[in-house]
């Protein structure tokens, strides 16, 4: 479910977005917040603090010498805290969790912990598995988040991306859509978001087939809305 949302216009980009958006929001102390590697930055963790939060940030290239650092931790000498097997809808997916903590050598404001990600997929046999190497950083404390509980965070946030952006972008076709004057634009995300959430809450798991349902016959959608 989508709970606050905020317009990003042309002159600027989604950073300068990251506070004003979760001001709509107003208690967030313990908080766990988690972002991509575009939100990967001091002033985010900085704001967080002030509000009480905690964060789980993905580091990519964006930000080369954090990921250096990261990528050149001990982590072949570090075991796997936690493994995931997810299999489904002819997906494999393998995920190993290591965690290091952080005392030195991390030019990053409030880390605690360095969190690497190792992911290995496969869309459909027989096709070979991908492998990827995913870091993340944190200012939870060990006695803060267990391993498990890390591991679900960040899985429930690849999971926002694959429900909700995802299904924006491809099922929606959002970039290309010619609403582009006035409040139009915020007025469809918002119908968009609430149809997703819709959906969602009615169990289903895909978006494009429970559109295609929904269309055939609009008495299914009053009926999905609880309006007889």
């Amino acid at each position: 479910m989508v709970l606050a949302s905020n317009d990003v216009g042309s002159k600027t980009n989604e950073i300068t977005r990251f506070g004003p958006l979760l001001d709509q929001i107003n208690d967030l102390r313990d908080t766990v917040i988690t972002a991509d590697a575009l939100h990967c930055q001091r002033e985010h963790v900085a704001y967080l603090a002030e509000r009480g939060a905690h964060s789980i940030l993905t580091v990519k290239a964006n930000q080369p010498n954090l990921h250096a650092q990261l990528a050149g931790l001990p982590w072949r000498a570090v075991p796997g805290a936690t493994r995931h097997d997810d299999r489904g809808h002819g997906r494999h997916e393998i995920r190993t969790l290591k965690i290091l903590t952080i005392s030195t050598g991390i030019d990053f404001p409030y880390a605690a912990q360095a969190i690497q990600v190792w992911r290995r997929r496969r869309l459909d046999e027989p096709k070979p598995f991908t492998t990827e190497t995913v870091y993340a950083i944190t200012d939870l404390q060990v006695h803060q988040a267990k391993p498990a509980q890390l591991a679900v965070w960040i899985r429930g946030h690849w999971s926002i991306e694959n429900k909700i952006h995802w299904v924006r972008d491809v099922t929606y076709d959002e970039d290309r859509s010619q609403i582009r004057t006035g409040t139009g634009p915020q007025v469809m995300a918002a119908l968009r978001n609430a149809a997703i959430g819709a959906l969602r809450l009615a169990r289903a798991t895909n978006i494009a087939a429970a559109n295609r349902h929904h269309a055939r016959d609009s008495s299914r959608t009053l009926a999905l809305l609880g309006i007889t």
